[in-house]
Parts: C-alpha cells; structure tokens; sequence
C-alpha cells in the first residue's frame, strides 16, 4: 500500500517536473521570438528582407524591393539620457521601366534613430528619420531629401507581440524637376507565439502618398521561426499580404519574407 503510494507522489513529481522545465523551454523560445520580432529590443540586429509584388491595380508588371536593415542600439549617457536605437534601410530594387523591361539597383536610403521613451508594460519610443535621395535609376527613388519622424508601440507577454510602427516624412530638397514628396505609413502588428519558437504574424505595412492621394492597405498573414544558436537568435518567416483597400496603381499582392538576425541578447 506504501509502495504504491510512493509510486503515484513519484509520477505526479516527475509530471510537475516535467510541466515547468516544458513551460520554461516553452517560454524561453517565446521570449527570442519577441527580442527577435521587436522593433525596440535594445540589441544589435542585422535583417535580410524581401518585399515581391507579382500584381499591381491597373498595371501589367512587377516589382520587388530586396532590404537590407542594420540596426545599433546605444545606450543612456550624458547626452542623449535614454537608450537610442539607429535602423538603416538598404533597398535593392525592381521597377517597371517606361522604355520596356525593368531597373534593378540602389534604391534611396533610410535612416531613423528611435529614442527609447518607456520600457515598462507598453514600450514608446519616438524619434527622427531621414531618406537620402541615393536611387541609381529615376524609376527607383524621388531624387529628393526628405525628413520626418517615426514612432513606436510595443506591448510584449509570453504569448504575443502587439504594436505599431508609424513614419511621416516630407520632401525639403533634390532634384528640382521632381514632384514633392508627402508620404505616411502605418504598420500594426501581431505576432502570436506557438510551442517551438513558431510564431503567426500579421505586419502589413499601410502606405499613403499625401502628396497625390494614393494609397494602399495591406492586411497579412503568414507563420515564421526562431530558434537560438550561440549568442544568436535567428528568425525566418513568409508572409503573403493583400491590399484590401487602395487607390491608384499600388501593389494588389505582396509576399514578405525575412531572416532576422539578434546578436548579443
């Protein structure tokens, strides 16, 4: 009688044992999905993004924007007295050219530096951005300076990452025989955390060109994973995206894919 008692306090031991080393491997993996996904993790990352838009409204073509986004985080001194985080966006891109074929090259460069307002439940940071008119063909950039500012909101548990990413910029300098340039963009986010650093993500990107009125809102969903080798966390994903509302020749279909890399934490 002893003896089975013994045995089932035993088996019920070995399960609750099992239960919290499961559910802290469980949330560990969710916890690098997160510093992977999040745009304010104050650690050092290097992305390889694609943007490939087989359909536009109104036009037979295509185009793609293959990204290439640094980003170095410092932290609070006695200048700057809160931890800044810099992002620079390197595009190669596609686009229809007027002549017949297509341009593929250097698109215009982009750069924010975030500054870390809040890092309790919900993280805030806020901060200026700037495009460098560096497009290699007319068909690939504005040929004009612009510079704005850009905002972001982040709310992270174990089980998800909601927030936003807001970014305004307007024209101020360039080529004189080109239009102005007034543009905002708007990208909430959900990313929602699976068992084995799996996670389903939405991340449209809203585009509005204020300057002519076009615009375009994507909604996405696709899956991705992130597991931890070393001292870094890798991150792969595919998303599709549809535009559910637009206006002019902006794209109809998009397919996002990645591979994030986080260094260090």
């Amino acid at each position: 009688m002893r003896t089975g008692r013994m045995r089932i306090e035993y088996l019920m031991l070995l399960f609750i044992l099992f239960s919290f080393c499961r559910y802290a491997f469980c949330q560990s993996e969710a916890d690098d999905a997160n510093k992977s996904n999040n745009p304010l993790n104050l650690a050092a990352s290097f992305n390889i993004q694609d943007y490939f838009t087989p359909s536009l409204y109104g036009v037979s073509a295509h185009t793609n924007d293959f990204l290439l986004r640094p980003t170095i985080p410092l932290g609070a001194n006695g200048i700057v007295p809160v931890p800044e985080i810099f992002r620079l966006t390197v595009p190669i891109s596609t686009r229809p050219d007027p002549a017949g074929g297509y341009n593929t090259g250097l698109g215009d460069l982009n750069l924010f530096d975030i500054f870390l307002l809040s890092q309790s439940d919900i993280q805030i940071g806020v901060g200026p951005l700037v495009t460098a008119p560096t497009a290699t063909d007319p068909t690939l950039g504005t040929g004009k300076w612009q510079a704005g500012l850009a905002a972001v909101a982040i709310s992270a548990t174990p089980a998800r990452l909601l927030g936003g990413l807001i970014q305004w910029q307007h024209s101020f300098a360039g080529q004189s025989a080109r239009p102005s340039v007034q543009s905002l963009t708007a990208q909430p986010f959900g990313i929602f955390n699976l068992p084995g650093g799996w996670y389903i993500r939405s991340t449209g990107i809203w585009t509005f060109d204020l300057q002519h009125g076009d615009y375009y809102i994507p909604v996405g969903l696709g899956a991705g994973k992130a597991w931890k080798s070393g001292s870094i966390i890798y991150n792969t994903f595919l998303e599709p995206q549809y535009s559910v509302a637009h206006s002019g020749s902006t794209p109809k279909w998009q397919i996002f894919a990645g591979l994030n890399m986080t260094f260090g934490k």
